[in-house]
């Protein structure tokens, strides 16, 4: 089958080709997916340049990505809660697997149900900035009706996403964004709209209950200023913790690296009774399942900007790589099954 691999790590210039692979076996908690859509996230550029190296392990050739929708072809001895011919989405980030191939494996408890309403290049989109959205949102972050919540970057993938939610859980939300998206962030929900090219965020917002950090630079640190005490920033960007690494079981000398590489930013959160943490989003088809509902409420909608034939990836990488996509880029895997738009979907 065909996929996308990555043959070689490199700052600079890694290796990645189209490559013929051996189609997967599974386990029996396993499905093989026929993919149809697979969603791009940040991440897929940042892999290949070896940075996660010490934290994701993969053994090269690997095959990249991790968001995708298809349809379940063969199911495990162990998997009951989906059958062949099933319609899905999943993660399937940080278990070493890839998804941009032809087919993928998937761990049943990694999976969901393709809400009914979404075609799979809509569905693909949804994975990692939904989950991540859900577990810094909701699980370690508790937003609560009536609190604030700062989202920086709100035209992006997490962005469009993690609006929704937020104001779905009743939060009042503040967001960037540049002076061509400020219209387009109001009308996903976004309360309070900060111009970045006009002015500074820290010098405008106060008084807020929550940050995700989405953004690197010295956005992390100056977002501490606009907490009240005893408020959260949930880090997406880094720098990693060493509880961060402890939850991982990585050595001691990585954990001592981690703990020094945050050692500014939580000086600096506990000097303002801020808590600090980074967050490493992990697959849940739980959650996933839940997340499905609001879209099938239409609670949330997809937002995706561009969708890219798989013979493209590499383009619709450089792409994403740019930083401009309003929304979500998503790869088609040109089985005639999925709809194909270079138009916004919201």
């Amino acid at each position: 089958m065909k996929a996308l691999t990555l043959k070689k790590y490199s700052k600079s210039s890694p290796i990645i080709e189209f490559s013929d692979i051996i189609k997967p076996k599974i386990k029996p908690n396993e499905m093989l997916v026929q993919v149809h859509a697979v969603g791009l996230n940040p991440i897929d550029n940042i892999i290949p340049t070896g940075t996660f190296k010490p934290v994701l392990h993969f053994q090269l050739p690997a095959t990249l990505g991790s968001d995708l929708a298809g349809v379940v072809t063969e199911v495990g001895s162990q998997v009951t809660r989906f059958k062949p011919g099933d319609a899905v989405f999943a993660s399937i980030f940080d278990l070493g697997i890839g998804s941009l191939a032809e087919f993928a494996v998937v761990p049943e408890n990694t999976a969901a149900l393709k809400p009914t309403n979404l075609d799979f290049v809509q569905a693909a989109s949804i994975p990692m900035v939904g989950l991540t959205s859900w577990q810094a949102l909701k699980e370690r972050g508790n937003l609560k009706a009536g609190q604030k919540v700062f989202i920086p970057a709100g035209s992006g993938g997490i962005g469009t996403f993690a609006i929704q939610l937020a104001k779905h859980l009743g939060a009042t939300v503040a967001t960037t964004t540049s002076t061509g998206n400020v219209d387009f962030v109001r009308k996903l929900g976004a309360d309070t709209v900060v111009d970045y090219k006009k002015q500074e965020f820290d010098k405008v917002l106060h008084n807020y209950d929550l940050v995700l950090g989405t953004t690197k630079g010295d956005a992390i640190e100056k977002s501490i200023g606009i907490l009240k005490p005893g408020s959260k920033i949930l880090s997406l960007v880094g720098p990693l913790d060493a509880p961060f690494a402890r939850a991982r079981n990585l050595n001691g000398v990585l954990t001592f690296v981690f703990g020094l590489m945050s050692r500014k930013i939580n000086k600096l959160s506990k000097k303002q009774k801020v808590d600090y943490s980074f967050l490493f989003v992990r697959p849940n088809g739980a959650q996933l399942s839940e997340i499905s509902k609001l879209l099938e409420a239409e609670h949330i909608k997809p937002v995706i900007d561009k969708v890219f034939p798989f013979e493209q990836t590499k383009d619709a990488l450089a792409y994403l790589a740019q930083g401009r996509a309003k929304g979500k880029v998503v790869i088609t895997m040109n089985n005639g099954l999925t709809s194909i738009s270079d138009k916004p979907r919201h």
